[in-house]
């Protein structure tokens, strides 16, 4: 690892720092409204950040009015920075819907431009995720059903032949896929972007040992499955310049196996980030299913409180925020009740994490960030499973 200090005395201070806090009920939610400067030429008005949630209203990839009003609600809210939905590369098997938004062509990024547009008004920050769903994509999905899914090892998420293993040149042409992504979201005013290498989409297929079979320089050990990662992060380092924030979103679950864990270690996860630190990242956004939940025996650390401790640089926190449940419920028809905040305050402020993700809870309500600022918490909406198919 990169990192000057031993793991054993990071282990050692970190429990020491966030095990013997006592609890502060009292702690006020204006924590969650303290500005933050994210970079050096990026300050954002609030610590909350909307994450990626797909919504599907971009018909032929194309974001409308409808989208641009919806960011618009939640910075006006409050919400610091907002990360929009997964915004697909251009490579013809990076989709499996014509209605999620495209980063490329002339009216998406037409229609991004006034997303972006309001989101500033309001006083709010925006990255869009850039996404690519590898061998996620079901095979002969629109809108190019002639496309072949790609992955890594041409296996699904279950570690099944489902194709063939992507050729060095195909890794090449996808690497400059997101590259003029970014620099496409740098050139219509975005003010970073989150790479989404989570939840078994295709960066993550090459993280995960699973889905990554490989026996070239892409394979094998923890170092070379992280290539993939590295080479795009360095791909949009060298097209945005030095000072273009890059995020990338991680998690140990996967969309076919909640109990996955690539990193089983603080020193696996801890030589990991520091190969995509180096590579220029700048924020690591850490899905959990509950910001509460240890990662790794021995401290109360969340992933992304070992991401902080293990790299230095600023953590995003997500995972049932405000809410009595986990967010795959959801896709169950369940809704979910609002809960409290004073655990989720009380690591913020010890220095666990620097941003928090609110979801579904922002989600059903743009005004939660308002409402929870101004102590009207009879008023939160409960999370209904319907606005997942509504947008307001």
């Amino acid at each position: 690892m990169s990192n000057s200090r031993s793991l054993s005395q990071s282990q050692s201070e970190t429990q020491s720092e966030f095990q013997t806090e006592s609890h502060n009920p009292a702690l006020s939610a204006e924590l969650l409204f303290r500005p933050y400067a994210l970079t050096g030429t990026l300050t954002l008005q609030s610590r909350l950040v909307m994450p990626a949630m797909a919504r599907g209203f971009s018909p032929g990839g194309v974001p409308g009015p409808d989208v641009a009003a919806y960011y618009r609600r939640r910075a006006e809210s409050g919400v610091g920075l907002i990360i929009t939905e997964g915004a697909v590369i251009d490579h013809p098997s990076a989709v499996s819907e014509t209605s999620v938004p495209a980063m490329y062509g002339e009216a998406a990024l037409d229609g991004w431009a006034e997303v972006v547009r309001q989101v500033h008004e309001a006083g709010g920050r925006i990255f869009p995720q850039l996404w690519h769903m590898g061998m996620a994509r079901p095979a002969g999905s629109q809108p190019h059903p002639e496309a072949p899914s790609i992955g890594p090892s041409g296996l699904d998420l279950s570690g099944s032949p489902a194709g063939e293993p992507m050729t060095e040149a195909q890794i090449e042409d996808v690497v400059r896929s997101y590259a003029r992504a970014a620099a496409e979201a740098k050139r219509i005013g975005f003010d970073g972007v989150e790479l989404q290498g989570a939840h078994g989409y295709l960066i993550d297929q090459f993280l995960w040992e699973r889905t990554n079979k490989r026996t070239d320089r892409y394979g094998g050990d923890l170092t070379a499955r992280a290539r993939f990662a590295v080479d795009v992060i360095q791909a949009i380092r060298a097209e945005t310049g030095p000072d273009f924030p890059i995020a990338i979103r991680l998690s140990q679950w996967k969309q076919s196996d909640y109990t996955a864990r690539p990193w089983q270690t603080p020193e696996e996860l801890g030589e990991f980030l520091n190969l995509l630190a180096e590579a220029g990242v700048d924020l690591f956004h850490c899905s959990t299913r509950r910001f509460h939940e240890p990662e790794f025996e021995g401290s109360t650390l969340n992933l992304a409180g070992w991401a902080k401790k293990l790299t230095g640089k600023p953590v995003v926190t997500v995972g049932s925020v405000g809410l009595d449940n986990e967010f795959l419920n959801a896709y169950q028809g369940r809704g979910a009740g609002s809960v409290g905040l004073d655990e989720l305050l009380q690591r913020l402020e010890n220095g666990e994490f620097d941003l928090v993700a609110v979801g579904r809870a922002l989600l059903a309500d743009p005004e939660w960030p308002r409402k929870i600022r101004e102590g009207r918490k009879d008023e939160l909406k409960a999370f209904d499973p319907a606005a997942l198919g509504e947008l307001y």
